[in-house]
């Protein structure tokens, strides 16, 4: 049995999520697509949404295949930063399973490149998709969950969200802007029966730098986006999906050298600006 299994196996995880109505936007690859998967094993009814509909489809169909009920998987595709578009997908989740229990704001897009070389646009787009993007649908749910006195709201945040780490200029303020709204709302709400929780992913291995963009707004692409070392996927899901049912409200998914250098940065932080300036320097001569 896999570890997946024996989460899905847990009478915590099936009390937590089984029928419940699981919104996750990000779902068409990586993390989002691995707790979609995940989600689909405990026999929640999961929305899927992303930009790319072919690979949502696929997504679903492989739920299916591993035994989820086609019933129980919606395919929504959103882009995050359309904003306009939200009420109405919100309003065809509503039509199609009569509510909404948890929201896992789980689309993300990075940047890699020197602030000199990246322009403001690039900035305010990365601002867009990692945080008002996550702000706005997360608004969208709240009075929904408020008035039925429950629910679940997630911000997927990443180590840069705690570290400063050179060449993300424009992702590591996203990422500490998530965890910053995500910790003001936890207190906001609670009292409400709304729970608040958010990830924080060290390196994992998917194609999440490949996608990234660099100053101009090239995406950096396969060739050179290539990750190394982290998690993969599936370790990362299942300590992602542990936290979520144990109710955890911060739920780091790092390799122990990760965990290590946050703890450095809370006991030691100018040791730690001092490594990564000459990080920096090193990036800068290799390229």
């Amino acid at each position: 049995m896999t570890s997946q299994e024996q989460i899905a196996a847990t009478a915590d995880g099936k009390e937590a999520f089984f029928d419940k109505v699981v919104w996750i936007t990000g779902a068409s690859s990586g993390i989002g697509e691995g707790m979609a998967k995940a989600f689909s094993a405990l026999g929640s009814k999961v929305v899927l949404s992303a930009r790319k509909t072919a690979e949502l489809n696929r997504v679903k169909d492989e739920c299916v295949a591993a035994g989820a009920a086609a019933d129980k998987l919606l395919v929504l595709p959103l882009d995050v930063i359309d904003f306009a578009a939200m009420p109405a997908a919100l309003q065809t989740i509503l039509d199609t399973f009569s509510g909404i229990d948890a929201l896992i704001n789980n689309a993300g897009l990075g940047a890699r490149d020197f602030a000199v070389d990246i322009d403001m646009s690039i900035y305010r787009k990365i601002m867009d998709v990692n945080v008002f993007g996550p702000i706005a649908l997360t608004k969208l749910v709240l009075p929904i969950m408020i008035a039925q006195g429950y629910g679940r709201v997630v911000g997927v945040s990443s180590l840069a969200g705690k570290v400063g780490v050179p060449l993300r200029t424009a992702y590591c303020p996203a990422k500490h802007a998530v965890l910053g709204f995500f910790d003001a709302l936890r207190s906001e709400v609670a009292y409400h029966g709304v729970k608040v929780q958010v990830i924080v992913p060290g390196v994992v291995r998917t194609g999440a730098v490949a996608n990234a963009l660099t100053g101009s707004g090239e995406p950096i692409g396969a060739e050179n986006g290539v990750m190394e070392g982290g998690l993969a996927v599936a370790e990362a899901i299942d300590l992602i999906m542990a936290g979520l049912i144990q109710g955890r409200d911060e739920i780091e998914a790092a390799v122990a050298a990760e965990t290590q250098m946050l703890k450095m940065n809370r006991d030691d932080p100018v040791a730690v600006f001092r490594a990564l300036e000459n990080s920096a320097e090193q990036e800068l001569y290799s390229s």
